[in-house]
Order: C-alpha cells, then sequence, then structure tokens
C-alpha cells in the first residue's frame, strides 16, 4: 500500500504535469491552408510542433515542399482521413488538407498574464466583436510593431485567426502578444481590480485623447465595425474617451484606430 504522503506526492507531480501540459497547449495556434502553413514552416523562428496531413493529398508541388519544410525541421507529421483533419482545421472548406500547430511562446492564457502582469504601466488593446479577419489582422500587425503590451482576445465573436487575418498581420501574428480570454465583461474586471483603467472610445465623450492622461495601465476597448462596443462591455469601464475629427468625419476604420491607441507613449 502507498503510504499517504507519497499519494500526495504523486498526485500534486501528476496535477503539476496537467498544468504544464496546459499551458504549452494554450501557447498552441493551429492555422490551415496549405499557403500559411508553407510560410509559417519556412519562417525558421516560428516554432511548429507538428504538421497535419490529409491522406488524399497528391504528391508534388506545394504539398511536397510543405513535407520537405518539416522535415528538414524536424517537425512531427500526422496524416489523417479528411473528416479527422476537419476537426483539427476545424475549417473544412479551406484547410486544403493542411494544417499545422504553432507554438507561440507569446500567446497566453488571461490567467496566466494576472498572475504576472507586466512592471509599470503597461497599456492593452481590447476587443469587442471585432468580426472582420483583415482588421483583426492589421490590428495583430500594429499592436505587435508598437510599445502595446498586447491583445486582449476573447474567445467568443471574434474574428478567428484565419488565412485572410494570418496574411493581413504580414505574419506577426506568430510573434505578438495574444492574452485569451473566455469573457470579455470578466477580464475587465478583473484587470481593473489589478489597478487597470479600462475605457472605451465614444464621439459623445468630452475627454479628448490627449486629454486622458491616467497614471494607471491602460486598457483601451475597441468594438464591432458597425455596432461599436457592447452595452455590457462598456459599463465595464470607467473611462470614454474620443478621438477629435475633422471636416465632417465621423469615425475612424477599427484597425487604424488601433494603430493610433497602440502607439500612444504611456505617461
Amino acid at each position: 500500500m502507498t503510504p499517504r504522503h507519497e499519494q500526495g506526492d504523486a498526485q500534486n507531480d501528476t496535477q503539476g504535469n496537467y498544468q504544464k501540459r496546459k499551458r504549452f497547449f494554450d501557447r498552441m495556434l493551429t492555422i490551415y491552408g496549405r499557403k500559411p502553413v508553407l510560410e509559417a514552416l519556412q519562417d525558421g523562428q516560428t516554432p511548429c510542433y507538428r504538421l497535419h496531413l490529409a491522406d488524399s493529398n497528391k504528391p508534388g508541388g506545394i504539398i511536397s515542399d510543405i513535407i520537405a519544410l518539416a522535415k528538414r525541421r524536424n517537425v512531427e507529421i500526422c496524416y489523417h482521413d479528411r473528416l479527422a483533419l476537419s476537426r483539427i482545421s476545424r475549417n473544412s472548406k479551406q484547410d486544403q488538407g493542411v494544417a499545422a500547430d504553432l507554438a507561440c511562446p507569446n500567446h497566453l492564457q488571461l490567467e496566466d498574464f494576472l498572475a504576472n502582469p507586466p512592471a509599470g504601466n503597461f497599456s492593452l488593446i481590447a476587443l469587442d466583436g471585432v468580426t472582420n479577419p483583415q482588421n483583426l489582422g492589421m490590428i495583430i500587425r500594429s499592436v505587435t510593431a508598437s510599445p502595446c503590451h498586447g491583445i486582449l482576445l476573447p474567445k467568443q465573436g471574434t474574428a478567428a485567426i484565419s488565412p485572410l487575418a494570418i496574411k493581413a498581420s504580414a505574419g506577426t501574428v506568430f510573434k505578438s502578444r495574444l492574452i485569451h480570454c473566455d469573457n470579455l465583461p470578466q477580464a475587465l474586471k478583473a484587470l481593473t481590480q489589478l489597478g487597470a483603467t479600462c475605457c472605451t472610445l465614444s464621439s459623445h465623450s468630452k475627454t479628448t485623447l490627449a486629454e486622458f492622461k491616467p497614471a494607471t495601465p491602460l486598457v483601451y476597448v475597441l468594438g464591432n465595425e458597425t455596432e461599436g462596443v457592447s452595452r455590457q462591455v462598456s459599463d465595464c469601464c470607467s473611462a470614454h474617451i474620443r478621438i477629435p475629427m475633422n471636416n465632417g468625419v465621423e469615425s475612424l476604420n477599427v484597425a487604424v484606430t488601433a494603430a493610433l491607441l497602440a502607439f500612444r507613449q504611456q505617461t
């Protein structure tokens, strides 16, 4: 019979291994489509964990190039029937018989971010219902290039990281810091408790972006391309600011707005 303290050690070890594996797979990004997968394999700085191929793919051409690159980089290659591959890609109409699991070191879950937040007055861009994949890709590209710490990305109601989003990001999605959360209102409340100021943009606000200078971490929340920020999310924000417009222009594209905010220097 195993002593109780040894049973406890075994349970703790099992739990520790589970958490370690969970964190590893939380950072995993599955992409699909022949060209996106080929480009990811060509980028030696993008860690590729596993390549998935449909066993119905015809040899030659880009498939042969993908296989050769995967072998050169010692990437595990798995073959599946089309139904099994569609479960992996989650897009049977566009996966072209190819998918890959990428280990993106800067992709993490909200709880990990909250447990080890960056020092100083960091800023984040949070997305509420941004459904256009090209907008998502352009936002990722701008934020990755900027001093902004990263993007808070809800798992529901936001565009998927599809080939269109990857193309619009110019491949920066693999380098970006994406913080995934299940529920944006709950995430904003948790960040507020951490000391951050959460704010939305509103054309009716009296405070302009230039006048807004809180001495705290900042979370800028950007909403859906047509409907804006939802009421539930807006209620979680303590600040509302506006970007002054000239010549009768009512608003900016959400990706342009994200770039303006991401490059804004914190006080």
